[in-house]
């Protein structure tokens, strides 16, 4: 088993995976061991058997601060070639979490600022408290959202990507669930039992199916439809409606019972 010093990844009986966050003292600050640490329990996530989707969480008060300060004084006082090696890894990271193949949703609270609104925006779903904070922060400490924008953009769409990454302001959970960034808010103290209904929810769906849909999001992109798009759906449909999980939940709707993956 993988030790980690700065994420711990958890599984559960049902098949749910939870990846967190755990550098709390520091705000779930990002440097060069956390990511490493999360790209090698990405790789494990996406290799394990029977796994049906995975949570992002940051242990104590905040999701992550983003970066920490201590690396990036680290990181002025390297050349170009090792600065673009240090944001080649943090690109792989957020590729690495935008194409897993498991559906996604990262859950937040306190504050997401710099690249952990990256990582949030990476996530399939994502769900926070009414007053966590968010801010693309980069200008104000003379740097730019570099490696995070295009998934920032695909999030919350370019006008709004714009105006906070120039502007750095500093927006709420009910704000990030208006740019589409959360997909809901709740009060603090009613988080962890949302949370349970969105596992439970999701606990309801063919893991295989919700998998196959998430590949075809991302396939289908803006809904532009081309030759290859048609052919691609038109494949995609009749190739799971011969699938195992396919089989499966066509008769068990027919038989009027429940299919085999609800079993939690």
């Amino acid at each position: 088993m993988t030790s980690f010093k700065t994420i711990e990844l958890e599984y559960s009986d049902n098949g749910v995976a939870t990846l967190w966050l755990n550098r709390p003292e520091r705000n779930n600050a990002f440097n060069a061991e956390m990511i490493s640490e999360l790209l090698t329990a990405l790789d494990k996530v996406q290799a394990a058997a029977g796994l049906r989707f995975l949570l992002l969480r940051g242990r104590g008060k905040h999701f992550s601060a983003g970066a920490d300060l201590a690396w990036m004084h680290e990181c002025a006082k390297l050349d170009y070639p090792a600065n673009l090696r240090d944001a080649q890894e943090l690109g792989q990271l957020m590729a690495s979490l935008a194409q897993l193949s498991l559906p996604t949703l990262a859950v937040v609270q306190g504050a997401a600022f710099g690249g952990a609104l990256g990582l949030i925006s990476c996530c399939d779903i994502a769900i926070g408290t009414s007053d966590s904070l968010f801010s693309l922060s980069e200008v104000r400490i003379g740097l730019l959202p570099a490696v995070i924008s295009p998934y920032v953009v695909q999030a919350i769409g370019q006008r709004a990507a714009r105006r906070y990454a120039m502007t750095a302001e500093r927006f709420s959970g009910e704000r990030a669930r208006e740019l589409g960034l959360l997909a809901e808010c709740y009060p603090t103290e009613q988080l962890d039992v949302a949370l349970q209904d969105w596992v439970n929810n999701l606990l309801q769906n063919s893991p295989q199916a919700m998998s196959a849909t998430k590949a075809l999001m991302q396939t289908v992109k803006h809904g532009e439809l081309t030759a290859e798009v048609r052919s691609y759906t038109e494949a995609a449909i009749a190739g799971i409606r011969v699938s195992v999980e396919g089989q499966e939940g066509l008769r068990a709707f027919l038989e009027k019972r429940k299919p085999a993956w609800q079993r939690y």
